[in-house]
This record gives C-alpha cells, sequence and structure tokens, in this order.
C-alpha cells in the first residue's frame, strides 16, 4: 500500500512507520490517522514481527495539526463525533497490535504525540525530548488519551498532567512510567534495533498472546471509557472555548475564556 503522509519499510521482520510530515513537525492530520490505522492493520495481518515508530526531521509528533483543526468549526455533531472515533480507533489499533512496539522519540512528542508515544509497549526518549498533554491550553479535552494515560499511571498522576497542560521532560516521563529508557541521540538508532532484535527471538505465537491477555484484562474498563471519552471529545469540539483556543493559537495571542462553564 502507498502512504502518502508516513513511511513504512521493514528489515529482517522490524516494520518502521515514519510519520513524515516534518515540515509541520509530524503533527496528525486525518489523513495521517487514517494512514496509521491501516499501517497497523497491514502489520497485524503480515508477518512482521516487531513494529517501531519514529517521526522525520526533529519532533516526533506534534500532536494534532491545528490548522486542520481550525476547520472543524463549521463541521456538524456528526461529523465531530467520526472526528472523535477515529482517533479512538488510532490509540486502540496501537494498543491491542499484536507485534510488540517500539516508539523511538527523539524530540517533541506533544498532545497526541505524547499519547502514540505512550501507548507503544516500549517507549525509547532521548534526554531532550519533550511531552506534554497540552489540550487545556486550547479549550480542548484530552478525552480519548485520558482512558490510557489513567490506565498507565493512575488516577493522581494523570490528573497532574492533563489538568496542568505542562511541558515535561524525559527524566520525568521516566520516573511516571511513560519512557522506559532514557539513551543518547548518538544510541537512539541501535538501541531500537537491540530491542527490537531480543524481541525477534522470543516466540511470536507468545509474545501476540501476551499482549492479547494483557489487552483482554483491561477491555471492559478501557471500552467503558473510550465511550465516554468519544462523547466528551465531540462536545469539545462544539464550546466555544475550543473555537477561541484554537483562534488564540494561530493568531499567536492569549485565549479569552468565557466566564463559567
Amino acid at each position: 500500500m502507498s502512504y502518502r503522509t508516513i513511511l513504512v519499510a521493514e528489515d529482517e521482520g522490524v516494520r518502521t512507520v515514519t510519520l513524515n510530515r516534518p515540515q509541520r513537525r509530524n503533527a496528525m492530520t486525518p489523513e495521517m490517522q487514517m494512514e496509521l490505522i491501516a499501517a497497523m492493520e497491514e502489520s497485524a495481518a503480515s508477518n512482521c514481527r516487531v513494529v517501531v515508530f519514529r517521526g522525520a526531521g526533529e519532533a516526533f509528533c506534534a500532536g494534532l495539526d491545528l490548522t486542520a483543526l481550525q476547520g472543524m468549526k463549521d463541521e456538524t455533531a456528526t461529523e465531530h463525533r467520526v472526528e472523535a472515533e477515529r482517533l479512538a480507533r488510532l490509540f486502540l489499533a496501537l494498543y491491542e497490535l499484536p507485534q510488540p512496539t517500539i516508539a523511538a522519540v527523539q524530540g517533541a512528542a506533544i498532545a497526541g504525540g505524547t499519547g502514540l508515544a505512550a501507548i507503544c509497549d516500549f517507549t525509547l526518549a532521548v534526554p531532550a525530548a519533550k511531552f506534554g498533554f497540552t489540550e487545556v491550553k486550547i479549550g480542548f479535552v484530552p478525552a480519548i488519551v485520558s482512558a490510557f494515560l489513567s490506565l498507565q499511571i493512575g488516577d493522581k498522576r494523570a490528573r497532574d498532567l492533563l489538568l496542568t497542560g505542562r511541558l515535561f521532560d524525559a527524566a520525568e516521563a521516566y520516573r511516571l512510567g511513560l519512557v522506559n529508557e532514557i539513551v543518547p541521540p548518538d544510541r537512539l538508532a541501535d538501541r531500537v534495533q537491540e530491542l527490537a532484535r531480543t524481541l525477534t527471538e522470543n516466540s511470536p505465537a507468545s509474545l501476540a498472546a501476551t499482549k492479547q491477555l494483557m489487552a483482554a484484562q483491561n477491555k471492559a474498563w478501557l471500552n467503558s471509557a473510550i465511550g465516554k471519552a468519544i462523547e466528551a471529545n465531540t462536545r469539545a469540539r462544539e464550546t466555544a472555548d475550543f473555537q477561541e483556543g484554537i483562534a488564540a493559537f494561530l493568531e499567536k495571542r492569549k485565549p479569552v475564556w468565557k466566564q463559567g462553564r
């Protein structure tokens, strides 16, 4: 299959999916989200043993492309829901992928980019990598990713990151359990390959069964949480604060929020 916003290559059973919009810091558009879903479905049906995710250029992924979000102001409620469901489908496809997954974070991974990196089975990051769930700063709700984040680091820590919208470095991400290893920039590619080789030495059937078991243990809770998250995501796209947040970001000014809710 040919792709426009990502690159897919495979070498000795290790498939590498590269987010390929470096001019936009690999920010996700609807097209990229669909291509990522397709690439994961293609990987799941293949004989590849490990799937690596990386970003072209200086950033891993800057989250959703806000210029694309600006165009959502004229969408219907049904269209807003389709957008929310697609993001949920993307994160679930990554979480449930039968092959082990590795994120190689060489730069900023923000908002949905943090989610993409953290949901992988293994997240390797350089010391200078930056993370953050910044949605509240633009009047949005970090809804879909909140389910996975709470599952990974617990409610209290998730509230800190989601409500403040603050950026945090690789060292804190490691302490929180969102990053497995901090690797020097000149060693990142080699370390990813070393880890991938270790994984390919294990039984592929056992790896897939283990991942399926772990996903099944969380399935009922996660399905419920994602259902609520889709509703919250859809409603957030229709608020005045969301419209103001996107406009302020694009106009490079501070947002002026409405009083109350």
